[in-house]
Formats: structure tokens, C-alpha cells, sequence
């Protein structure tokens, strides 16, 4: 069962968001807040796979309660909600160490879907958005020569790895793609997160995009 908890200082939107995925018989929103501080309070009460967390809220935002919710022991995937596809506030939650971010719009059944990702540890990102959010960066200059030093230290087996993480493939879609065993990907991917410093897989990813990994 995937536990969730839903935060959003509108109650509509939480009653909605729980109300689809409710509809799936392996997910349970097991609470729900409606700033970050509850957020973060429910995290360590009920101990979710998944938070679905609004970023504009009036007290704690979600980006503070991202952050907070990083540093604790085993933190869950942590997706932001927003209403545009295209905000500089996401990138900001994506770095602070969010799994991705959705669209409120998103159909109920791709929400499901998305969610059943984020769980198992997949980024929830699309290229076309990652590149769209990492145009947008003011400091993107600077922050595309950081990211190219990162790199410089990869071999070229974890720079291949680490391009088919800006593209959002599974661990088994690039060992297919790459011709490795899944546990080797795996592998690749968690040396790789110490090297860059990068919190998780959706940070990586990001990187890629900045150090111009990602073509397609």
C-alpha cells in the first residue's frame, strides 16, 4: 500500500486529490495539511511513501516544508503541486530535493500513475518540462558551468547513465538502452548521487539538463 499525505491550503483541492486516489486500490492518503508545518508534522506521524505538496501556502510554504522534510531519517518522495508547468518557484523545490511536480490539472488517472512513480523512487519530471524550467533559471549561465565541472569527474559509462536520467528513464529502461544488468544501473545511480551531490534522482536529472547532457 502507498501511503500519501496531501498538502494544500485549500481544502477543495485536498478533498479532490484524495478523493482520486482513494479510487486506487494499492494507494492510501493516510492525512492531509493545509500548511508545511502540518505537512512536516504529518511526515514524521504517519511516515508516507508520497507528499503531494502544494508550494504556495500562507505560514510555512511548501518549499521551506520541502526542505524540511529532506533532512529527516528515510524522507518520503515529496512531489510539488502547482497550477503552471513553467515556474521558477518549482525549480527552486525541485533543488531544495522535491521527486518532481505535477499540474493540478493532471487527468485522475495519470495522477495515479504518477504517483505509483514517485513511489518506487522515479523521477516525476518530464524532459520537455526539465528543459523548460532550466531555460528559465535566472543564473542559468552559471549554473550550466557548475554543472559541466561536476561532471568533468564521471566516466563516460556514469555520463551515459547520468544523460538517461535528464531524459526521466527507469533504472530498467536504460539498462536496456545501455546493454547493463538493472543492479548495475542501480549502481551507477548511487555512486553518481554521492559524486555530484545530488539528493536524489530528480536532482540529477536537472543537472544533466544544465551541463547540456540531455539533447532530445
Amino acid at each position: 500500500m502507498i501511503r500519501v499525505v496531501v498538502v494544500d491550503d485549500e481544502p477543495m483541492v485536498c478533498a479532490h486529490l484524495r478523493t482520486i486516489l482513494g479510487s486506487a486500490a494499492d494507494i492510501e492518503v493516510v492525512a492531509q495539511a493545509q500548511d508545511g508545518a502540518e505537512a512536516v508534522e504529518a511526515v514524521v506521524r504517519h511516515r508516507p511513501r508520497v507528499v503531494l505538496m502544494d508550494l504556495r501556502m500562507p505560514g510555512v510554504d511548501g518549499l521551506t516544508a520541502i526542505e524540511r522534510i529532506a533532512k529527516l531519517p528515510e524522507p518520503p518522495a515529496v512531489v510539488a503541486l502547482t497550477t503552471f508547468d513553467a515556474d521558477t518557484y518549482v525549480l527552486r523545490a525541485l533543488r531544495a530535493g522535491a521527486a518532481g511536480f505535477l499540474v493540478k490539472s493532471t487527468p485522475p488517472e495519470d495522477l495515479i500513475g504518477l504517483v505509483r512513480v514517485a513511489a518506487d523512487g522515479h523521477t516525476v519530471l518530464s524532459p520537455v518540462a526539465a528543459r523548460r524550467l532550466v531555460a528559465m533559471s535566472a543564473d542559468g549561465r552559471r549554473r550550466g558551468d557548475d554543472a559541466r565541472r561536476k561532471t568533468e569527474g564521471l566516466t563516460e559509462r556514469e555520463t551515459d547513465v547520468l544523460a538517461c536520467l535528464g531524459e526521466g528513464l527507469s533504472n530498467a529502461d536504460i539498462a536496456a538502452r545501455l546493454h547493463l544488468a538493472e543492479a548495475t544501473v542501480k549502481s551507477y545511480v548511487s555512486r553518481m548521487l554521492v559524486k555530484l551531490d545530488c539528493a536524489n534522482r530528480t536532482q540529477a536529472g536537472l543537472l544533466a539538463h544544465e551541463a547540456g547532457l540531455v539533447k532530445r
